[in-house]
């Protein structure tokens, strides 16, 4: 089966050539040029990816990403915009995004994007157990109880990478880089919310984490319980 990827793009022509493209790399590809319309058409097909502008009409991207907070609706997401300012980059990235590409941008530079975006989100690791929580990586899924817990795509890949270093202190800069592909790290607070996100999903206690622990001025480490 094709890997499929929805386009959000209210510039027909610039639509049209992405699609093209994509198309000729054997990308299967549905575009649409609105925010609700991308919402229902994302929550209908469950796109392997979507390239979604900021800046299109019904709702922007940014209100996209938030509607879209169900993980198993949400598909990993880079964000297409004119903006530059990096506030707004940070936005969109605490927002869900997995990556943001500033336009003009060559079409080089995008594939690259999309195939580094597909391969995070498509993880092998073997099932992990967190006492009650469950974590299918491979699925990009969790459940606690056996209760769905909704993580994201980001979401995953964080737990991810703190589960492959487990025992270890990750820095935020660290992760900066790595989950969210970021070449110069700025100041931010998105792995902390990111965190504090999780902690409110999987821990018995966010507030007194077994899991996910703080090393305070370093970073987190990912304790897993004792046998």
């Amino acid at each position: 089966m094709k890997t499929r990827i929805l386009i959000v793009e209210d510039d027909v022509s610039l639509a049209t050539l992405l699609r093209d493209n994509l198309e000729y790399e054997g990308f299967d590809v549905d575009c649409v040029g609105d925010g609700r319309e991308a919402v229902e058409r994302a929550r209908a097909v469950m796109p392997d990816l979507m390239l979604l502008d900021v800046m299109i009409p019904g709702l922007d991207g940014f209100a996209v990403c938030q509607t879209l907070t169900d993980g198993r609706h949400r598909p990993p997401t880079i964000m297409l915009t004119a903006r530059g300012q990096q506030r707004d980059k940070i936005r969109g990235l605490e927002l869900g995004a997995d990556d943001y590409v500033t336009k003009p941008f060559s079409l080089n530079e995008l594939l690259a994007r999309i195939h580094a975006v597909l391969r995070r989100s498509q993880p092998t690791s073997q099932p992990v157990s967190l006492g009650d929580v469950v974590l299918d990586f491979a699925q990009l899924r969790g459940s606690k109880k056996g209760v769905d817990l909704a993580l994201t795509t980001r979401e995953c890949a964080l737990l991810h990478y703190l589960v492959e270093h487990a025992g270890k202190v990750v820095t935020r800069e660290e992760l900066l880089r790595v989950v969210w592909g970021y070449d110069a790290v700025p100041v931010t607070r998105t792995v902390d919310n990111f965190v504090a996100r999780l902690r409110r999903k999987i821990e018995p206690d966010p507030h007194h984490p077994q899991y996910i622990r703080t090393v305070h001025g370093d970073g987190y480490s990912l304790v897993f319980p004792p046998d």
